[in-house]
Order: C-alpha cells, then sequence, then structure tokens
C-alpha cells in the first residue's frame, strides 16, 4: 500500500503478536506469520492509528468495531485453514480478519451487509495490492450461495441463533466458528464429519456486535 507509513509499526506488530498472542497459548507457525504480514493499522480509522496494536477492540464507524487481535488470533486458529480450503467470511467490517485469512488460503468470499465498509476494504485491498478475495454485499445469514459449499466459515458477528443457511453451505468435513447470543455470547466451532454429521463444542466467552440480519445499508 504505496511507502507512505512504510513499517513503521512493524516493532509494534511483532510485540502484539508476543505479548497478546503466543502468551495467551499455542497458535500455529502459519497464523504468526499471517499476523507479523498485515499491517493491523491499515484497517482502523486514521485518528485512532497509535491505538492500532492494542490489546483491544477498537471502533470504525456505524457502531461496529475491529476485533481484539487476540480473538482475531484465536477463531483464526480453530479454523485450521489450509491453502486449498474454500473459506467463508460473514461481515467483512474493517477488512483486517479477511486479510489475515488471505494470508492463509486464497479463495476467500466476504459477505457484508454494509456497503459501505465492503467498497473500502475493496479499495484498501486494490491499494495494499492483496488479491484472491471475493467480496458481496449482502445480509450475511443467507452466506453466498452460488459459491458454496464452504470448507471454512468465519462469522464475525453475533446472532442470536445459528443461521440454517450457514449450516447447509458448509461442506462436509469443514469447520464454521460463530459467536452466538444476544446481552450474554460464547463462540462456538461446528464440525461437519465426511458423512455431513454435526457437532458443536463450546469454546469461550465472548462479546461482539449482533448480526445485522434483513435490510442491506447502501450509500
Amino acid at each position: 500500500m504505496g511507502n507512505e507509513l512504510g513499517d513503521l509499526f512493524y516493532s509494534q506488530r511483532m510485540k502484539m503478536v508476543e505479548d497478546q498472542i503466543l502468551k495467551r497459548g499455542a497458535v500455529s507457525s502459519k497464523v504468526v506469520k499471517a499476523f507479523l504480514n498485515v499491517p493491523r493499522h491499515y484497517f482502523v480509522p486514521s485518528d485512532i492509528r497509535k491505538m492500532a496494536y492494542e490489546d483491544s477492540p477498537l471502533p470504525i464507524g456505524l457502531d461496529q468495531t475491529i476485533s481484539q487481535p487476540y480473538i482475531v488470533a484465536l477463531m483464526t486458529e480453530f479454523l485450521e485453514v489450509k491453502k486449498n480450503h474454500k473459506v467463508l467470511e460473514v461481515g467483512t467490517g474493517s477488512g483486517y480478519q479477511t486479510a489475515i485469512l488471505n494470508e492463509l488460503s486464497k479463495s476467500i468470499y466476504s459477505v457484508e451487509i454494509r456497503e459501505a465498509f465492503s467498497m473500502k476494504v475493496q479499495t484498501l485491498f486494490d491499494k495494499m495490492d492483496i488479491k484472491g478475495v471475493q467480496f458481496k454485499v449482502g445480509d450475511g445469514s443467507h452466506g453466498w450461495k452460488e459459491e458454496a459449499p464452504f470448507d471454512r466459515i468465519i462469522v464475525t458477528a453475533a446472532p442470536k441463533k445459528v443461521p440454517e443457511e450457514l449450516l447447509k453451505q458448509l461442506a462436509p468435513s469443514g469447520k464454521m466458528i460463530i459467536p452466538l447470543g444476544g446481552d450474554f455470547q460464547n463462540l462456538f466451532l461446528f464440525e461437519k464429519n465426511s458423512k455431513s454429521e454435526l457437532t458443536q463444542k463450546l469454546l469461550l466467552p465472548v462479546v461482539f456486535v449482533p448480526m445485522v440480519q434483513g435490510q442491506i445499508y447502501t450509500r
């Protein structure tokens, strides 16, 4: 993305990975590499860029946030994304999680209900020369039926219950990670075996913005 900032934040990024991610548990080397490669400060508003590597979520406008780095790392780790996986992301948001996923797979499909967010991320990715991501403006609870099935699905906003359409679009031997709940939320991992039998695992309590369903927000 040009050289206007160079990589002045690289030392902060290294410290973030060391203190916020590695010290909290085992993370694969490929996830660590992804976090070192992706400059998080590009994905936050310029007026709070100096806070980009802090151990907390940050506002990105329209009552939405970029998630805490540790939570992004944890969700990414649980998904176990491989290069040949077709990945659906529900909630493009800032595009940070999208960019992390793109480091691990070159087949990413990202759905966002707010057109302004999707357009902003597409412009940013063009500037950063990030390839391999397909974008769609739409209700993420419906998934991306035309491109299904997906080997991995990640949901970055919390519905009160699991959207059935997302489970249908998960491929055999696939995994989906999703926060569920209202005022109190938990992160769940859903897995399909080779016979498409579904299991779920409770991971940990989390706080995400609610999933917006229905009306598409256009400019």
